[in-house]
């Protein structure tokens, strides 16, 4: 279960941010606007959160996912891939001592995002991507390893991010889609397959026995429902432009 969140609000500087899509430039007001939506269903799952000022420096601050990484027995700041993200860092740990008395670091040469991560129960998929290196995923093993927990290394070949492409639902079972399907890392798990043409719900929220997905993908919807949980949609179609996603846009712990 979560009890707490933190995200960041979104900056004006947003339609500047790092992107791979060809969606357009994202509109800074209607962004502000997902954003409170996505705050507000957070408390509405129960969630206590503490909201952060914008930061006109880094367009993709508002991805606050990406810059630390909150276990149960302590927290990560992680050193982006992106070498124009890497500030984004300055200051968490001042957040994250609201809450944590153990607070690790990756350091150079690892490069990782929390995108890459995905937590389920005690184990922890790290994907190896552009963003994400052999040598931040082996700093982040051996910190898990210091608590009990497992750090296991999932190679991508296409994703930006692995939770662009999985979500951990909890109760065994893991969204997937793409270059994610059929692999031995999750032999276990109960899976359920995104179509293809709906890629980009692969990334939605479990909190608390509920689903968060993104607007705009029925077939994945009917899915989740289906193995037996509730769902709530929220509309992210601003971040989506920037290539950011449902988890993408806060810390849960």
């Amino acid at each position: 279960m979560f009890r707490n969140a933190i995200v960041r609000k979104p900056a004006f500087s947003l339609k500047e941010g790092l992107t791979t899509s060809d969606l357009g430039k994202p509109d800074y007001y209607l962004a502000s606007e997902q954003h409170k939506l996505y705050t507000e269903t957070l408390i509405r799952l129960g969630l206590k959160v503490k909201v952060l000022p914008e930061n006109e420096l880094f367009p993709d601050s508002v991805f606050i996912e990406d810059i630390a990484l909150c276990t149960q027995s302590c927290a990560v700041i992680t050193r982006p891939g992106a070498t124009t993200r890497r500030g984004e860092t300055d200051g968490i740990r001042e957040v994250l001592e609201e809450f944590y008395t153990i607070i690790e670091e990756i350091i150079y040469p690892g490069t990782l995002e929390a995108g890459d991560v995905m937590m389920a129960g005690d184990k922890f998929f790290i994907g190896i991507s552009d963003r994400t290196n052999e040598a931040g995923a082996e700093q982040l093993t051996a910190i898990l390893a210091r608590y009990g927990m497992k750090g296991i290394k999932v190679p991508l070949k296409k994703l930006l991010h692995l939770k662009s492409g999985i979500s951990c639902l909890e109760n065994n079972t893991i969204l997937v889609c793409g270059e994610l399907t059929n692999r031995s890392e999750f032999a276990g798990y109960n899976i359920i397959v995104v179509d293809e043409d709906e890629c980009y719900a692969a990334n939605s929220l479990w909190i608390n026995g509920t689903v968060i997905i993104p607007h705009g993908f029925p077939e994945t919807r009917k899915k989740i429902e289906k193995a037996g949980y509730e769902t709530i949609i929220i509309d992210v179609s601003e971040f989506r432009k920037v290539d950011g996603g449902i988890s993408c846009l806060s810390l849960r712990f």
